[in-house]
């Protein structure tokens, strides 16, 4: 399968951003945050009833992206220092690709080396901690006419709900929808950000956070609604478990090893937790790190839900009041730096995991119909789990990465063959990387 890239530009938005919005200030919860990229990759097959072009479909979704930036203004910008954003209008890294295959190629036998080439950055390049631009873009123009888009973006200005939001805008601005909705610029008022002097600087989490490893393999395991309605059996709780914390948990035991602890992060979405509630298009990193451990002793799988579940629930009305208080941003830095010892532990196997379910990434029609399928690529730190919707069911795909060895031990797990497959329709037990 051959990718060939066809054109580079900058993507800037349709009209000059106010000179009182140049400066973008981040929230001290940006600030905490490393400037690394993820991923998400939208797949559209081609529809027969639709009658438009690629050459069409490419002219509306550039000139889409230009309205759109307009809204999300800080996306077209470049970070300033460790506070600011200078919101001057460069614009969004925007590739157009050209692959000798067919989609269905990619769905029905997905290779995660094949989808890193579907995004416009490298992740395991080092040199993608120093990228300028907030946002890229690379549009895939398959032989069978379906198209794929392939999405980066900073962690430094924006957290997956941000990114959910900006597509489906993005989508709907294409679609020529009439009551659309913008994002929200609150963050920085309720977490205003701190003279990066006074505190120790973003680098040392950068190396807490993204620990450098040579090797890294990332795979992905279907868990089918009926497997993960079968794991709920093994949990004795009176109040029942998420899918979310289910399929963590399950993950998290398999990964255990003798004698030594273990720890689970997982960012919690802040938004519907703040009393009031904030709006789901507030735009930012708007999340706090629940976080759980166990000794060498807690294996239950009924133990791993319920400390999944104590963490979750921490990250409630009261921590929110701490974050908007007085001593917020020391009560946000205590969170990261004790997730930073715990990770500098010899003896502790850290699991890195993150949840893009419910977010409606399914959702985003640009004109041509719902995504037949969105998935991640691979990334570039060691034990991160990324859990999302599965398309075909109301199971979760997760998207594991792990050293090379630690992924074969992984995947002979008796369990995790047990209740992971390939192919929810025929229900085959199989991975692929």
């Amino acid at each position: 399968m051959n990718i060939d890239i066809i054109s580079t530009e900058f993507v800037k938005p349709s009209s000059p951003t106010p000179s009182h919005l140049k400066k973008f200030r981040l929230s001290f919860l940006d600030q905490c945050l490393p400037a690394h990229f993820f991923p998400l990759i939208f797949y559209y097959f081609y529809d027969d009833t639709s009658n438009i072009t690629q050459s069409a479909m490419c002219f509306q979704l550039k000139r889409s992206l230009s309205d759109a930036l307009t809204q999300f203004y800080p996306l077209a910008g470049r970070i300033e220092g460790k506070s600011f954003v200078d919101c001057n209008d460069q614009g969004v890294k925007y590739l157009e690709a050209r692959v000798d295959s067919r989609l269905s190629d990619i769905t029905e036998f997905p290779q995660v080396a094949v989808l890193d080439q579907l995004i416009p950055y490298n992740l395991s390049d080092a040199r993608m901690l120093k990228a300028e631009e907030q946002l890229a873009i690379q549009v895939n123009l398959f032989k069978c006419g379906g198209i794929v888009l392939g999405t980066c973006i900073s962690h430094k200005i924006a957290d997956a709900c941000t990114l959910s939001n900006f597509i489906n805008s993005w989508a709907a601005i294409t679609r020529r929808e009439s009551n659309l909705v913008f994002p929200i610029f609150n963050s920085a008022v309720m977490f205003p950000p701190r003279d990066p002097s006074l505190s120790s600087t973003t680098d040392e989490k950068d190396q807490a956070l993204l620990p450098p490893v040579d090797r890294l393999v990332t795979k992905k395991f279907i868990f089918t609604d009926s497997a993960i309605s079968a794991l709920e059996e093994n949990v004795v709780e009176t109040i029942k478990p998420t899918r979310v914390e289910i399929v963590t948990a399950f993950i998290w035991k398999c990964v255990i090893k003798k004698g030594k602890t273990s720890a689970v992060f997982h960012p919690v979405n802040l938004r519907g937790r703040m009393v009031p509630p904030l709006p789901i298009h507030s735009f930012g990193n708007i999340f706090q790190m629940a976080s759980a451990v166990i000794n060498d002793q807690e294996y239950e799988f009924s133990v791993l839900v319920n400390k999944l579940r104590t963490a979750f629930a921490k990250v409630n009305r009261e921590h929110t009041k701490e974050l908007l208080g007085k001593n917020g941003f020391e009560f946000a830095m205590s969170n990261f730096k004790n997730i930073g010892k715990l990770m500098s532990q010899k003896d502790m196997k850290v699991l890195r995991c993150t949840s893009w379910c419910r977010f409606p990434i399914y959702e985003a029609d640009f004109g041509w119909g719902k995504p037949c399928w969105v998935s991640s690529a691979s990334f570039p730190t060691k034990d991160t789990i990324i859990l999302l919707d599965s398309r075909q069911t109301s199971g979760i795909e997760t998207w594991v990465t792990m050293k090379e060895q630690d992924m074969a031990e992984f995947e002979q797990d008796h369990d995790l063959q047990k209740y992971v497959s390939s192919n929810p329709e025929k229900g085959k037990t199989s991975v692929f990387g």
